[in-house]
Formats: C-alpha cells, sequence, structure tokens
C-alpha cells in the first residue's frame, strides 16, 4: 500500500431493525458452533466441505459448469475430463482460499494482497499483464442481452478507492464494527470499483472469507457462504445493483448480506449440531481423522443399515485391498461391527 495521502472511504448505510437482528442471530449461531462439543475429525471434514463449497458457487456464480462431484475431485487432485479453462478456474480459486488459510492470523489487509488473490484466481485464464494488476482500461457490466447494467468508476481513479477502501479496513472505524458489517461492506465496495478487467466477483467473494478470517469470526474455517449467492444468483445481482449510484446507500445490499451470513450460520449450526450428536461417532474411542471415502461408507452403511466389501470397493472406487484395511481399521476404532465369514460377510453398526 502506498505512502501518500488517501482521501477516507466512509461507507453509507444506516443500522436498521433488519440488520441489527440478522447480526444478532449470527452472534448466537457462531456462539453454539465454536461450543459444541465435536471431534476433530468432524471439524476435518467439515472443512473440507467448506473449501470444496466456496470454490464451486464462487466460479459457478461467473459462469463455470462444473459440478459440486467434478469441483471435488479436482481440488482433490484427481483427473478429470473438462476444459482446461474450466479447471484452470476451479484450480485458481482453490489455490487462493488456500493462501488466504496462510494469512488468517495477520490483522493488517494490504492492497498487495487483493492483488495477489485476484492473481491467484486469474492465472491461466488471463494475459499475464491482466493478473494482479489494476485495470488499465474501462470495464462494464452487462447482462446476457448485451445491456449494460454497470458502469464501474474510471480507470484513473481505480488505484486511489482501491487504496481508500485498504485504509479503512485497517482503521479503527471498520474494526469497531461487527465481522458480518465489515465483510459486507468490503464486498460491495470492491464490486463498485471493479478493480480489475476480470475477476472481481470472485476476489470480492475471496476477500469476504479473508476478513471473516482476520476478524477470528470464522475461526475453524468451515464457514461457507458462496452458496447462498449462488442458490438465487438473481437476488445476489439484485442487491448489489440496487444501491443508488449517486447516493451510494448500501443499507439494503447490508440488509441482504447479512440475512444471508444469519442462513448460512444457522444451517452450519444445525450441521455440526447434528454431528456432535451423532450415536455412530459417540462410540469412537479416541480421536482420529477419517479420510473421505470412509466418511461414504458410513454415510452409505446409515442409508442401507449394512454394507459389504463389494459396496464400499463400487461407492468409493477403490480397490479389494483397500477395501479390506478400511473395514478392518473402522473395526479396530469400534464405528463398524463385522457380521458373519468368508463370502457372507458384512459390516453395520
Amino acid at each position: 500500500m502506498g505512502q501518500k495521502w488517501v482521501k477516507m472511504f466512509r461507507p453509507n448505510y444506516k443500522l436498521t431493525n433488519a440488520i441489527v437482528n440478522n447480526i444478532t442471530d449470527i452472534t448466537a449461531a457462531r456462539e453454539a458452533i465454536l461450543h459444541a462439543p465435536i471431534l476433530p475429525m468432524v471439524e476435518n471434514k467439515l472443512y473440507h466441505e467448506a473449501l470444496i463449497s466456496r470454490t464451486h458457487h464462487s466460479t459457478s456464480i461467473e459462469g463455470n459448469p462444473l459440478n459440486l462431484l467434478q469441483v471435488k475431485a479436482l481440488v482433490e487432485g484427481a483427473s478429470t475430463s473438462v476444459r482446461p479453462k474450466d479447471k484452470q478456474e476451479i484450480l485458481g480459486y482453490a489455490k487462493a482460499l488456500k493462501y488466504l488459510e496462510t494469512i488468517s492470523t495477520k490483522k493488517h489487509l494490504s492492497e498487495a494482497v487483493v492483488l495477489k488473490i485476484q492473481k491467484l484466481i486469474t492465472q491461466g485464464t488471463l494475459p499475464p499483464g491482466q493478473c494482479g494488476k489494476y485495470r488499465d482500461k474501462m470495464v462494464y457490466v452487462v447482462n446476457h442481452f448485451g445491456q449494460t447494467v454497470f458502469t464501474p468508476p474510471e480507470t484513473k481513479l481505480v488505484h486511489g478507492l482501491a487504496m481508500a477502501l485498504a485504509k479503512w479496513l485497517n482503521s479503527p472505524a471498520s474494526q469497531g464494527l461487527h465481522p458480518a458489517l465489515v465483510t459486507g461492506i468490503a464486498h460491495y465496495e470492491l464490486v463498485r470499483i471493479h478493480p480489475f478487467i476480470d475477476g472481481n466477483g470472485r476476489t470480492a467473494r475471496a476477500l469476504a472469507t479473508l476478513i471473516l478470517y482476520q476478524r477470528n469470526f470464522d475461526i475453524k474455517h468451515f464457514f461457507a457462504l458462496d452458496d447462498y449467492y449462488n442458490g438465487n444468483r438473481a437476488a445476489y445481482y439484485a442487491a448489489l445493483q440496487y444501491v443508488d449510484p449517486e447516493k451510494q446507500d448500501i443499507t439494503q445490499w447490508l440488509e441482504y448480506f447479512t440475512e444471508g451470513v444469519a442462513v448460512q450460520m444457522d444451517n452450519l449450526k444445525k450441521k455440526v449440531d447434528s454431528l456432535a450428536h451423532d450415536p455412530i461417532l459417540g462410540k469412537l474411542k479416541k480421536r482420529i481423522i477419517l479420510k473421505d471415502r470412509q466418511w461414504k461408507l458410513l454415510e452409505f452403511i446409515k442409508e442401507n443399515s449394512r454394507a459389504t466389501n463389494l459396496d464400499y470397493q463400487k461407492v468409493a472406487g477403490i480397490s479389494r485391498e483397500m477395501s479390506k484395511r478400511d473395514f478392518a481399521f473402522l473395526v479396530k476404532e469400534g464405528l463398524l461391527k463385522q457380521i458373519g465369514q468368508g463370502r457372507s460377510v458384512y459390516y453395520t453398526f
């Protein structure tokens, strides 16, 4: 971030009853999640699911056609036959999210960080000169009819506006606000500035994730907001576009945004509560980490009451030898019981 004088960014909004109520709900859900008696192996599962969810939904909003299973396979390093550009968008976003984790405990948020996020997101899909650099020409947001629906600030203003946002994020003015409010404000302002040729929406959503990390809101890194946007893209874009370009009153956007955080926090609370009180996980005698394929097996047995070696091989796409090793491990840990012998053997809870 440069050292020259920068005019302070001052967000314009009113703290309405809707926003206050949303923040109250968010705070209550977060406290319940933080105090839930969940095992480390469950935390690992929730973290991994959030990483996949953020990657899929944030890129899907921008038109990436890959489904959740394809995204999961790519993030986990599996080979998947998809278009190179679609694949690179997924890998770039996942890489950016992993970068955020390395700086999640730092309190200072610089322009350089935002530029690096955009660079990681767009590398391999944009010319090198447009990755990690502010735009050098005007851009316009158009709808599927080719009509301009949003015109961002002039190119010459971009750097100054980005500096002002970074300065505000590091100021006492923002430090005293609830993390959900700060995140919503920064998300909107970065989208409004539209500082890049491409990747503005993805960068804004990744920045939102980083702010929740740095403000100690998402301590365990398994909160995902992006599927709320992706579940109703029309509402997401409408909320962004509702703001009057002259007055820049973002009250209605913040009502929408904080409602989304509240909904997603409540969904996460329900999931955590379900896992924390799962009678099967309660049988564990010690803390272990389960692999994703082993979770699949447990879910299969929940739905079907039992599973054979062949069932597991089909569900997880693994060899007979690996299936036998996993079953032996899960039996040893007390999660499963072996019934029968030889070819008639099956496993249940």
